[in-house]
Formats: structure tokens, C-alpha cells, sequence
């Protein structure tokens, strides 16, 4: 690929990310192409499609999904590896509404990403099955019960930036406490910080 090609296709996937990640998927690729500097033909020779664009645009966040989905299944605490997954994939939705609704498949053309989620899910089971053995998992939590809470956090993506990633901490740290089978016998860590009103 000559340098100047190279160079477009960097500025339209850097683009994409602000784009996508602010905006979510539905924002339309010529926007994407102005926000780079470049013309929608110029896209188009590098991503022929909106779908191969997406794919692209997230491949860093599929690769720290899977490997969050790795060392969650590899912690030999499965309650503490449950606590990390939950953590991280709140954090990787917060940083980007373009992945969180490609992971959700809630744009008709980032059904690549459903792989993704249904590995997330086996694992969040094997994850589930193993945390409840050790009785701090509380017995009623379902695999869909993740679904439920990522549709919940989905709600935070109106918030800015700065205050949705606070929000989000926050978020998950709830969610935890209420998949905790029994209370702590120690005093709880604290919360994450709750976001300021006008957090810009």
C-alpha cells in the first residue's frame, strides 16, 4: 500500500472511532469520511462496506473483550474473575457507543459481533456455574441477566464523556453488589466516585 493510501486509511478508521464512538453506528459513513478529510470514494476503496468499516473500526475492542473473556475463565477466584468481567466489559460499552451497540447487534450490520457476544455469554455461564459453587455468586443470577445489565448501562451513553465512564464505574460496582450472594462479612469497599451534575 503506498504511504499516502496508508495515511487515509489510518485517518478514516481514527475517524471512525470518534464518529462511531460518540454517535453509535448509526451515524452515516459519509460523515465519516468528512470528519477525516477525505471523500466518500476514497473510504469506500479501503472499506467497500459499512459492515467492513465497523469490524475494523472495533477490532481493538474485540481483541480486549476476548481476552477479558480469557482471564476471567483462567482466575482461579471464579467469584473475583466474575467481578473483573463485569468490570471491563461495563468499561470497553462505556468508552464507545459504536462497540456497545455492536456488541448488542442493535445495527443490522454488525452482526459479525454476535460471535462475540455469545462467546461472552458461554463464558459469563462457565464463569456463573463455577462462582455459585463457592456461594458468593447469588444462585438465581442467568446468563441473561448480563444482557439485562448492559441494556440497563446502554442508558449512560447520553451522558458526557468524562461523566459517563465515572457513571460507569459506579454502575458496574452496584451491579456486582447485587449479584453477591451474601452480604460482606467486612466492612464493603467504597463505591467508585458518583459523576458531578455538568461533568463536561
Amino acid at each position: 500500500m503506498r504511504s499516502d493510501a496508508r495515511d487515509n486509511r489510518i485517518r478514516v478508521l481514527d475517524a471512525a472511532r470518534a464518529v462511531f464512538g460518540e454517535k453509535g453506528l448509526s451515524a452515516p459513513v459519509r460523515e465519516v469520511a468528512r470528519h477525516a478529510g477525505v471523500g466518500p470514494a476514497t473510504l469506500y476503496r479501503h472499506f467497500p462496506t459499512k459492515q467492513a468499516l465497523i469490524v475494523e473500526t472495533f477490532a481493538e475492542q474485540r481483541r480486549e473483550c476476548h481476552a477479558a473473556v480469557r482471564d476471567a475463565l483462567a482466575d482461579s477466584d471464579a467469584w473475583h474473575g466474575f467481578q473483573r468481567l463485569v468490570e471491563q466489559i461495563c468499561e470497553l460499552h462505556a468508552h464507545s457507543r459504536g462497540f456497545a451497540d455492536a456488541f448488542m447487534t442493535a445495527f443490522p450490520e454488525a452482526m459479525d459481533f454476535t460471535a462475540d457476544r455469545e462467546q461472552t455469554l458461554r463464558a459469563v455461564g462457565e464463569l456463573a456455574r463455577r462462582a455459585q459453587q463457592t456461594g458468593r455468586l447469588r444462585p438465581g443470577f442467568v446468563v441473561d441477566d448480563l444482557i439485562l445489565m448492559l441494556t440497563a448501562h446502554r442508558g449512560l451513553q447520553d451522558a458526557p464523556r468524562a461523566a459517563r465512564l465515572t457513571a460507569s464505574r459506579r454502575f458496574a460496582a452496584y451491579m456486582i453488589e447485587a449479584f453477591r450472594a451474601t452480604p460482606e462479612t467486612k466492612a464493603p469497599a467504597p463505591l467508585p466516585p458518583a459523576p458531578h451534575p455538568g461533568t463536561p
